[in-house]
């Protein structure tokens, strides 16, 4: 298929393609991190919990700091600020590194890593995502959004992939290093674009109170409310399939560790193929958004009820696709439609609500699958995501027959949807 064609069509552009080229060597290295991380926090400690803990070091900073990074975003320059976090993030790899080759019996020097990762993350994150935005034309955004969906799932896969196969040779400590490396190749990438080929979003001027700004930008604008509101039902009670398709495995399905792999395997496979179908639509309305949603929740609450191993994959598949469709969905029409000077914060609180929807529903879902069966949760969480796609498309339904006159930023978000 040719890069003209709809579904590749953010690759025209020079800049996107070493963003997309650079993002995805990044992401393989991140995702080696990820598994030697957990492996060695698992084998410090042998406890699962406490690879759970790293993780909301990793998450807890983005909730608490989101927003400041949002307004850094939207004053600063993006170009710089994605520099110096990824040399940021570079730094903090290679300090894994030399804890991991140091033979470090502590797992706080690993929390302390993971906490500071975080950090950068918040703060450094919504100018990534704002850069990003630079490097194609509005009209392509969505689609280099899908394609960046695609990018990660492939880099996922790679990176775990590869991790396996070097972590008997290299030990973490080789895999922090390789990430660490990955790094550079964002920076390499950024320094050979074409300055004069971006597409620059007007900045924010220097003023005090900009996160109360931010933040009052989102409770006044129904539609990005409710759109994040039901982001957040869908990403905590209806998203967090790690802890739902491990409790399927080990419970009803008794289909073990394999089982699970199985599982995981085909879920990565259906986010690639949902990439693919994202990156090929035209526009990605909040009415296509609605429509998915209310897909996958259906299909969530129905997927309790499958048989085997089986049915249970093949309800995954078109699951993970769905909620792509909804992730980037979500991410598009959130930018796109607000001002660009506000482009930084809105992307944080993105970032926000996905961080809480981790936080929140992979603990609501393990207490629901232990209390009353993975089925029950399935089900429970499928039906709250069903109601909370309802209500939240009556809900648009009456804001789009507000006058014009009301002072809300609604027209742009559901026009033609």
């Amino acid at each position: 298929m040719s890069l003209d064609s709809s579904t590749f069509r953010a690759l025209r552009h020079h800049n996107y393609r070493l963003w997309a080229g650079a993002d995805l060597v990044s992401i393989t290295g991140t995702w080696m991190q990820v598994l030697g991380v957990n492996w060695l926090v698992l084998t410090l400690t042998g406890s699962a919990a406490s690879v759970g803990l790293s993780l909301v070091m990793q998450a807890l900073p983005t909730l608490l700091l989101g927003m400041w990074g949002g307004a850094l975003a939207d004053r600063l320059p993006s170009r710089p600020v994605v520099i110096v976090s990824q040399l940021a993030h570079a730094a903090l790899a290679a300090a894994l590194a030399a804890i991991a080759f140091a033979g470090t019996e502590s797992v706080l020097p690993i929390y302390a890593v993971a906490l500071a990762g975080g950090v950068v993350s918040a703060l450094g994150g919504p100018a990534l995502g704002r850069f990003g935005a630079e490097v194609v034309p509005p009209a392509d955004l969505p689609n280099a959004m899908a394609l960046g969906s695609i990018i990660n799932s492939g880099g996922r896969i790679l990176g775990m992939s590869l991790a396996g196969v070097l972590l008997p040779f290299t030990g973490q400590g080789g895999l922090f290093l390789v990430n660490a490396l990955t790094f550079f190749a964002v920076i390499a990438g950024v320094a050979l674009m074409r300055p004069a080929e971006f597409h620059r979003l007007a900045a924010a001027e220097r003023q005090p109170g900009a996160i109360r700004e931010g933040l009052r930008y989102v409770l006044r604008t129904p539609w990005l409310l409710v759109v994040l509101a039901l982001s957040l039902v869908l990403g905590s009670l209806g998203r967090n399939y790690q802890v739902t398709m491990a409790a399927m495995s080990a419970g009803p399905l008794a289909a073990g560790a394999g089982g699970y792999g199985l599982l995981s395997t085909v879920f990565a496979i259906g986010t690639v193929a949902g990439g693919f179908l994202t990156a090929s639509r035209p526009r990605l309305s909040i009415r296509l958004l609605l429509i998915a949603a209310f897909a996958i929740s259906l299909l969530q609450a129905l997927s309790g009820l499958m048989p085997s191993l089986a049915t249970f994959a093949g309800a995954m598949l078109p699951i993970a696709a769905g909620a792509i469709l909804v992730d980037t969905a979500v991410s598009a029409r959130a930018q796109l439609d607000s001002p660009d000077a506000m482009r930084g914060r809105v992307i944080a609180a993105v970032g926000m609500v996905g961080a809480a929807s981790g936080a929140l529903g992979g603990a609501a879902l393990g207490w629901l699958s232990d209390a009353f069966g993975p089925r029950a949760a399935l089900h429970t969480g499928g039906v709250a995501c069903l109601a909370a796609t309802l209500l939240a498309a009556l809900t648009l339904a009456r804001l789009a027959r507000r006058p014009v006159s009301r002072p809300i930023t609604l027209r742009p978000a559901l026009e033609n949807a």
